[in-house]
C-alpha cells in the first residue's frame, strides 16, 4: 500500500481501497509522532534494493580496450553484466563486452580513452533486499474507553535492544579503514616530430630539458678579492646605483614631458579642426547664398551677373 504523507511511503496493512485517508501515531516516553495521509495504490510487488559498487583493476591495456580483474569471480557472474556501463574514477566512460577464459571473472571492455595501469574501475549496480513481513492488526481503538490508554502493543527489537541495554555491533565491513595508495607515476610528456616542427622556437621541447652539469674544467673559478679591491667594487656599486638612478629619474620626466607634448598637440589639433569647421561653414554658406540669389535671377528672366 502507498501512503503520502510529506514523501511517500510503502507499508503493509489491510485492504483499502485507493484515496481512503488514514491516520498513523507512534507513541514513546519522551515524544509522540502523528500524521495523517492519504492511500495511492494497492501494490503487493514491492522490492527494496540497496546500492552496490563493484571496483575492479586493469590488468593489460591494448589502446582502448582493456582487460579488467577483481570485480567478478566466476565466468556466469561476468555473463550476466555484459553490456552494462562501467566507469573509472578519473571519468573516462566504458562498456562490458566479454568474459575471458583466465583469470576466473576476468572480462574485456572498452572505453572511451586509454586506460593507465593506476585506474581503479566501478560498476554500479543494485542489489536486491528481502524485507520480513509481518501483518499485526492492532484492535485497541475497539476496546472501552477505560482501556485504551493502558493498551501497549509488541515491542520491536530496536525498543527491546534499548531497554535490556544491548547495543548493535558494528559490521566489520562497513567501518571506515585507512586507505593507501602508491604514489602514481606519469609518463613523459611526448610530442610527436611533426609538431615540433611547428611549435615556436621557444616552446621547443629541447629548452625544456634541463642542463646537464658543467665539466669541472669548465667551470670557473671563484675569486677572491683584496682589501684593495673590494673598495674600488664597492666604489663602482655605488656609482653604478646612483647612475641607475640618474637615468630612471630623466627618463620618467622625459615621459612625462612627452605626455604633455601630447597634450598640447592633441589640444591644437582639435583648435584647428575647429577653425576648418567653421571655415567650411562659412564657405558653403556663401556659396549657398549666391546659388539663391543665382536661381531668384533667373526665376526674373533678368540677367546673370557674372
Amino acid at each position: 500500500m502507498n501512503v503520502v504523507l510529506h514523501a511517500k511511503r510503502r507499508a503493509r496493512a489491510d485492504r483499502v481501497g485507493p484515496k481512503n485517508p488514514f491516520s498513523f501515531t507512534y507513541v514513546e516516553a519522551n515524544f509522540r509522532i502523528a500524521a495523517t495521509g492519504v492511500i495511492l495504490d494497492l501494490d503487493k510487488s514491492v522490492t527494496v534494493v540497496k546500492k552496490l559498487k563493484l571496483i575492479g583493476y586493469p590488468y593489460k591495456i591494448f589502446k582502448n580496450t582493456s582487460f579488467i580483474k577483481g570485480m567478478f569471480n566466476t565466468v556466469l557472474e561476468v555473463a550476466k553484466f555484459e553490456g552494462a556501463s562501467v566507469r573509472t574514477v578519473s571519468g573516462v566512460r566504458g562498456q562490458i563486452k566479454k568474459a575471458l577464459s583466465t583469470p576466473a571473472g576476468a572480462y574485456r571492455a572498452t572505453f572511451e580513452d586509454r586506460l593507465l595501469m593506476s585506474d581503479v574501475v566501478f560498476l554500479r549496480s543494485w542489489f536486491p533486499v528481502s524485507v520480513p513481513q509481518l501483518y499485526n492488526p492492532v484492535t485497541s481503538l475497539l476496546l472501552p474507553a477505560g482501556q485504551k490508554d493502558g493498551w501497549a502493543g509488541m515491542r520491536t527489537l530496536g525498543q527491546l535492544k534499548h531497554d535490556l541495554g544491548i547495543r548493535n555491533k558494528p559490521n566489520a565491513d562497513s567501518l571506515y579503514k585507512p586507505v593507501v595508495r602508491a604514489p602514481r607515476h606519469f609518463n613523459r610528456l611526448h610530442i610527436p616530430k611533426e609538431l615540433q616542427k611547428a611549435l615556436p622556437f621557444k616552446s621547443k621541447p629541447k629548452q625544456l630539458q634541463p642542463k646537464g652539469k658543467t665539466p669541472r674544467d669548465l667551470q670557473r673559478p671563484s675569486v677572491i678579492r683584496e682589501p684593495h679591491e673590494k673598495k674600488v667594487v664597492a666604489l663602482l656599486h655605488a656609482l653604478s646605483t646612483v647612475h641607475n638612478y640618474k637615468r630612471k629619474k630623466a627618463h620618467t620626466m622625459q615621459h612625462a614631458k612627452h605626455k604633455e607634448f601630447l597634450q598640447q598637440k592633441e589640444k591644437l589639433e582639435e583648435a584647428k579642426l575647429k577653425r576648418q569647421k567653421e571655415a567650411r561653414k562659412k564657405l558653403y554658406r556663401a556659396m549657398g547664398q549666391a546659388d539663391q540669389k543665382k536661381h531668384r535671377s533667373s526665376l526674373k528672366g533678368a540677367p546673370q551677373d557674372d
